[in-house]
């Protein structure tokens, strides 16, 4: 990953995520170390955020390096000023950009005229942090991820794209339920069958929730209603009504299934709090394991872990 970009789940390699899940997993159990030293990361911000600004500012801090932050009101992205031009400034001054975006567009021209790593912190297609959080979150609780179930329950969106990828990419059997009219793309799902079928696991696609969580690992949903999506909130909770993660549907999974949940969700709608704050429910570790596998992503794309592994050795 060194000087690569990550605007996808399909730029990483499935040997990339399973070495980053590791390091991961190594570096949290010891947080502090000062391996990216003098190395400045830019979070440039179209969207509010708790989780992913927090998590790479102190991801950043741990290692060693400064953050600066760019609101959208500093940036204006689009309208103030170009993808492009914005790119071609940041990327003389720092080492690493994060832009948090409304369109995936604005984030593959801030790679395509950046000369330093660019990182997809979401957009309207791909969340691929949240994506390696999850498949890390998953090892810890699971021990393994190759012949696991994931099962997605609501809207498929840009998390439920990237899950879909990552799952595939390292032999998880896929299950999402959606109403008509909210299935994951096309695109992604020829690609996810195809990483799927090269690890002899399955996708299977479903608008009953029931059906998708039977005998399940995990069962995952997020909210019904996204950022940008506000006025269709109204609809979405009609058409998403039968979509809810209950205690009953969680009975139809595995007796061991977590449930899971990128946060933030809306108790009452598409999970209910006796689920969201059950035994079963690991939705703060998968939180916090955001921090763990940006550091190790920042370590890789910077050269970080070469000082990392040799003072570990």
């Amino acid at each position: 990953m060194k000087g690569k970009d990550l605007l996808s789940m399909t730029d990483l390699s499935s040997e990339e995520i399973r070495v980053m899940i590791s390091d991961a997993v190594e570096m949290k159990s010891d947080k502090w170390h000062n391996i990216l030293d003098r190395k400045i990361l830019a979070l440039v911000f179209e969207k509010p955020s708790l989780r992913t600004r927090v998590s790479f500012e102190v991801a950043m801090r741990q290692l060693g390096g400064h953050t600066i932050y760019l609101s959208p009101a500093e940036v204006g992205l689009g309208k103030r000023e170009s993808a492009r031009d914005a790119a071609s400034v940041l990327c003389r001054l720092v080492d690493v950009i994060a832009a948090r975006t409304f369109s995936h567009e604005t984030v593959a021209d801030m790679a395509r005229w950046s000369d330093v790593p660019v990182i997809n912190a979401l957009d309207d297609v791909e969340h691929p942090c949240q994506a390696l959080a999850d498949l890390m979150t998953i090892f810890e609780k699971k021990g393994d991820l190759h012949g696991l179930t994931v099962s997605y329950i609501g809207d498929g969106n840009n998390v439920a794209n990237s899950l879909m990828l990552g799952c595939t990419m390292m032999g998880v059997n896929f299950n999402i339920a959606s109403p008509a009219g909210y299935t994951v793309p096309e695109s992604i799902l020829t690609t996810a069958r195809e990483y799927a079928e090269g690890m002899n696991t399955a996708v299977f696609c479903t608008d009953k929730p029931s059906e998708a969580v039977r005998d399940a690992d995990v069962v995952y949903t997020d909210t019904w209603t996204s950022m940008g999506q506000e006025e269709e909130a109204a609809k979405r909770r009609e058409l998403f009504a039968g979509y809810q993660v209950t205690t009953k549907l969680m009975n139809q999974a595995k007796a061991d299934a977590i449930f899971m949940h990128c946060l933030p969700a809306h108790h009452g709608e598409e999970v209910t709090s006796e689920v969201f704050y059950s035994p079963a429910s690991v939705v703060f570790d998968q939180a916090e394991n955001r921090m763990h596998i940006q550091k190790a992503l920042l370590s890789q794309m910077l050269g970080g872990l070469d000082v990392f592994f040799r003072r570990h050795k």
